[in-house]
């Protein structure tokens, strides 16, 4: 067993595929990608795609959060099945015949760390069998158990893979940040960004509001903007994250009284921009990452820049749109390594740790 653990952790290039699937249900991600270590990490992102839901699915992922726990079981065995079909398609497209591990997120499905539960789908040992490939996932249950709140998991590559910036923001379904004020990374969910914005668009049929083009084309409602400003969370110090029985609670209600779409994305951007700029130390010297959908919505990136000194930084679409699957990749990585891949600073739990399950073929 020693001589298994010392050959994993001497072993110093990895060849992984990293797949996520987000909150804002718009498809699974996945990246194949080369990691090398040499006084420090590399990685090289040597493919990656994204697979749209089919409607249906869409439509079964938005519901699930009231499924009972009979339909959730068999939720996950159709879910781990589909998966499967997605990654085996990437894989065999691609022609990627050796892994060390599939490294997988599964789909979130109900995140609520304060009663000590999450739920990941996706995330059963039938998933290895089906793709005859090492898997490692469930990567924010062990979290949990350690009274974390299992998110979030990325700032570890945050540390490690983008040492350069100041704050890594993530504008996917939410808003999350990452930073290291002083020698300790702290991260945490700042406000819901795309699971707000692409409701919104949908009900003009769009399935996303293309550069922020009809936020911008609305009227600022300031009495919404001083409703949404007063929503206790934001007040709240980290540890903390976000789930979507968080914006049907505090979000959506308060669109009720208002018809105007076009306004309602206005108002609701600008929120967002304000909430986000607020978590800069404003420094004309520090710069700021940005991943994530909401890094194409022009108007949001304008909005955020608007309001702060601190560098708004870009990175390739491929950074931007994969950053998340390569990070997961990353996580499963270190998993095999016997590394810390959760850091407690982060997430509140007891203590680091090297979260994950492997499943063999």
């Amino acid at each position: 067993m020693e001589s298994a653990i010392f050959t994993a952790v001497e072993q110093n290039n990895y060849n992984v595929v990293g797949v996520m699937s987000g909150t804002s249900l718009d498809g699974i991600d996945l990246a194949h990608v080369n990691f090398t270590f040499s006084e420090g990490w590399n990685y090289k992102i040597l493919t990656a795609e994204t697979v749209p839901y089919p409607e249906s699915w869409q439509k079964i992922l938005a519901e699930a959060v009231s499924y009972d726990d009979g339909r959730l079981k068999q939720l996950d065995k159709d879910y781990t099945r589909f998966l499967a079909e997605v990654i085996s398609e990437f894989l065999s497209k691609n022609s990627i015949f050796d892994t060390h591990a599939i490294c997988s997120h599964g789909h979130t499905i109900k995140h609520e760390p304060e009663k000590g539960y999450t739920l990941q789908i996706g995330n059963l040992p039938e998933l290895a069998k089906l793709l005859n490939r090492k898997v490692i996932c469930n990567f924010r249950v062990q979290d949990v158990e350690l009274g974390g709140q299992g998110a979030p998991l990325v700032p570890i590559g945050d540390e490690l893979l983008f040492p350069e910036y100041d704050y890594c923001l993530n504008l996917g379904g939410f808003a999350n940040i990452s930073t290291n004020p002083k020698g300790e990374r702290l991260a945490y969910d700042i406000c819901a960004v795309n699971t707000v914005l692409n409701s919104l668009a949908q009900k003009l049929g769009k399935p996303y509001d293309k550069n922020g083009k009809l936020a911008a084309s609305g009227e600022l409602n300031k009495e919404l903007l001083e409703e949404l400003q007063k929503i206790p969370f934001y007040g709240l110090r980290p540890p903390k994250s976000l789930g979507i029985e968080w914006v049907n609670k505090y979000i959506f209600p308060l669109f009720e009284r208002y018809d105007a779409v076009p306004s309602l994305l206005r108002t609701y951007t600008e929120h967002a921009a304000e909430v986000i700029a607020n978590e800069f130390r404003n420094s004309s010297g520090e710069k700021v990452l940005v991943t994530g959908g909401g890094a194409f919505n022009r108007f949001l990136i304008e909005e955020i820049r608007r309001r702060t000194q601190t560098a708004v930084v870009i990175p390739s679409a491929e950074v931007v749109n994969y950053k998340e699957a390569l990070i997961f990749a990353f996580l499963g990585v270190l998993k095999m390594r016997g590394e810390n891949n959760v850091l407690s600073s982060v997430t509140g739990a007891s203590k680091d740790h090297s979260s994950g399950v492997i499943f063999q073929p």
